[in-house]
């Protein structure tokens, strides 16, 4: 089990931690290969999906995991909820409360609502992604996904390319690489960058082409304009021609290297589609780890093991 009854950032786990949840993604993983995909492993707990934004693989893949564990999922929608009449976060947290779940799995557009819930409910908190700040999780599942491909994660070099300034994939990813020993790159154009990113925690360069040949792993960010003040720069065209990944440059990429992003893909600008779409893509993998590594992620938050195991 975990120390933390919560994940909320990168903090809540150690590295040991994080190779405990990778190990029992790996177990999920063969369940899910099973024709018949399910273990009693939660029943009776309840889990409910609170999303006040948009996703399409982070609700999913918290909502199958809940299923295939036998928990009972309630999915919670702001667009149809008590929020549109003027409800408050807190309030909506202690009406949940009040009907006893044991896990609640929080996105949010406020950097911060995970931690506003904890401190309300008595259950457990993960954040399926707070603002601009972290998404655990997404981290969680793109070091299985490269585990699973390169068969280490100690040693690894990995360049994290494009908006890091509004990334919350970024903001898990660097701590977690560093967490098992890899050494994280932020590439970007300086629009891209936080005004001090010496304070990330990783390697910064500016020069996608000189980063690739010493990259393991070529993790692109999609370009968030939905968070930016301002057009970040000139255009898709000069953002595609300088940080976009195409068959060119994924040439410069040592052999064994890897290409990832953590989707919605805008295809085009920051990868191409013969990239997306080629095997040494991953992407379609990172997908396929996250029903795992969120199953693992439910059943060491809500003691799985004290209902039967993993198996």
């Amino acid at each position: 089990m975990l120390a933390s009854r919560h994940i909320m950032t990168m903090d809540d786990v150690t590295a040991d931690e994080i190779a405990l949840i990778l190990e029992t993604a790996e177990s999920f993983a063969e369940v899910n290969q099973r024709r018949i995909k399910k273990l009693p492993t939660l029943r009776g707990r309840t889990v409910v999906n609170l999303f006040f934004e948009p996703s399409t693989r982070t609700r999913t893949s918290f909502e199958i995991a809940a299923k295939r564990l036998s928990a009972d999922g309630i999915n919670f929608s702001a667009s149809s909820s008590a929020t549109v009449k003027g409800e408050t976060l807190r309030d909506t947290a202690k009406t949940l409360a009040a009907m006893a779940c044991d896990l609640v799995v929080v996105r949010h557009k406020y950097a911060g609502a995970p931690q506003m819930l904890a401190e309300v409910m008595d259950c457990s908190i993960v954040n399926g992604g707070d603002g601009v700040h972290e998404h655990p999780t997404q981290a969680l599942l793109d070091l299985y996904t490269m585990r699973q491909a390169l068969g280490k994660l100690a040693g690894l070099r990995v360049g994290i390319v494009g908006d890091i300034c509004h990334s919350r994939v970024a903001g898990s990813l660097v701590p977690a690489l560093r967490k098992v020993g890899a050494t994280p790159v932020v590439i970007a154009p300086p629009t891209l960058l936080p005004a001090r990113p010496d304070v990330l925690g990783a390697e910064v360069m500016w020069d996608l082409d000189e980063a690739l040949p010493a990259l393991d792993v070529c993790y692109l960010l999609r370009v968030q304009f939905e968070r930016a003040d301002a057009m970040p720069f000139p255009s898709n065209r000069e953002y595609a021609s300088l940080y976009g990944m195409n068959l060119a440059r994924m040439a410069k990429l040592p052999r064994h290297a890897i290409v990832m992003h953590p989707g919605p893909m805008n295809r085009g600008v920051e990868i191409s589609a013969d990239v997306a779409d080629s095997d040494r893509s991953v992407i379609l993998e990172q997908v396929e780890s996250g029903v795992a590594v969120r199953m693992a992620v439910m059943y060491l938050l809500l003691g799985g093991a004290d209902s039967g195991a993993a198996a």
